[in-house]
This record gives C-alpha cells, structure tokens and sequence, in this order.
C-alpha cells in the first residue's frame, strides 16, 4: 500500500526530477498562440496608459480653481434648428460600438470557414472605423476653428481642458486608425485565402484590439462628454 505524501511536506528526489522534466520538456501551460498572449500583454500595458490618462484628467477636473466648460454645449451641434447636446457624439459611440457587434461576428464566421463572410464583416468594421475617426476630425475642426480651444487655452473656462481633450480623444484617435489599418490588411488576407486550412487566430488577435479600443471608449465617452 503506497502513502501520499502531505502537501506541506518537502519534496523528495523523484518529485523534483519530475519538476524539472516538466519544465525542460518545453510543454504548453496554456492552449493560446503566443501571437494572443503577446496581444493581451499589449492591451494591459495600454490599459495602464489610458487609466493613467483618465486618472489625470480627473484630478486636473476636479482641483482646478477655474470654471470647467459644460459639455452638452461645448459638444452641441445645430442640425438646422436649435443645438443638440452632443448628438455629434453619440452618433460616434453607436458607431463604435456597432463595429464590436460586425467585429465579433467576423471572428464568428472565421472559425466556422466562411472565408467570404469574414471578409465582409472586417471590412465593414473598417469603414465603421474610418466613419468615427472622420467625425472625430470634425469634431476637432469645429472646437479648434469655430470655438478657439488650444491646448494651452481654452475661451469657455479652464486652460486645461483643452489639453485633456486633445490628448486623451487624440490618443484613442490614433488606437482606431492603426486598428484601421490592421483591419484592411488582415481582411486582405482573408480574402486572399492566405487562412485556409489554417487556423484563424490572426483574426480573433485584431477583434481583441478591436474590441480593446471599443471598451476604451465607453469610459473616455462617460467621463469626459456625460460628467
């Protein structure tokens, strides 16, 4: 009759063989590509940059001793009557998040082997893109041009607030053009055929940061545009 050894109990010749045949073997701790692990350590250390953004703003907002501009009317828009509180804005969120919707999809229909629908859905989720990245650049025409906001000067209140706005929609701005970008050249190569009788982890790798950039969104929309 054998007798298991206590877990506290410190591990005898045989055991620590096993341990380091285990780790020199070379064997895979966890059944993901390295191209998604190496995705999910990028989207941590962006996590850190945005939080660190995010946190900033916050306490530039609520130490400064000037007025902080209202929102609804800096981001209000005439449609030809009476301005609408961001309608702007809004319009650019549905989109986005819209795109998470065509972006998931996509992946869906990569590992089923739908090669044709997979194309669609990420070029789709390209131009929804490129559509929020040319609002954006409206956006900051309209504040630059019609309403003088700089980053080191802002008409309608605290100095800050222009370069808490240029810098934190500015480098989310940038996360959805490469991500663009990475959509148009994955939805090529599916197109391509270059996937077939491969797997698809290339495109569930750029749905992560697609989705990455969605997420990232939906704070900077409700802590800078509704606080």
């Amino acid at each position: 009759m054998t007798t298991q050894s206590s877990p506290d109990a410190p591990l005898n010749q045989t055991q620590w063989q096993m341990v380091v045949a285990d780790w020199s073997a070379d064997k895979q701790a966890f059944d993901m590509p390295w191209g998604k692990i190496m995705m999910w350590i990028f989207l941590l250390s962006d996590t850190f940059i945005f939080g660190v953004f995010l946190i900033g703003y916050m306490n530039v907002r609520m130490s400064t001793a000037d007025s902080w501009p209202i929102p609804s009317e800096v981001f209000a828009l005439s449609l030809g009557g009476d301005p609408i509180p961001l309608i702007l804005i809004a319009i650019m969120t549905f989109i986005l998040i819209s795109s998470s919707g065509t972006m998931a999809m996509a992946v869906n229909y990569a590992y089923r082997g739908n090669r044709k629908m997979t194309f669609y859905l990420m070029l789709v989720t390209a131009i929804f893109g490129a559509s929020f990245v040319g609002m954006q650049v409206f956006e900051w025409t309209k504040l630059i041009v019609d309403q003088g906001v700089r980053p080191w000067g802002n008409p309608m209140g605290a100095a800050q607030f222009g370069a808490c706005f240029f810098m934190i929609t500015g480098f989310h701005g940038v996360h959805v053009s490469a991500g663009v970008i990475l959509l148009l050249i994955y939805a090529n190569k599916v197109r391509r055929g270059d996937y077939e009788g491969k797997n698809y982890d290339a495109v569930e790798i750029v749905g992560l940061y697609w989705h990455f950039v969605d997420l990232v969104w939906v704070f900077i929309f409700a802590l800078f545009y509704l606080w």
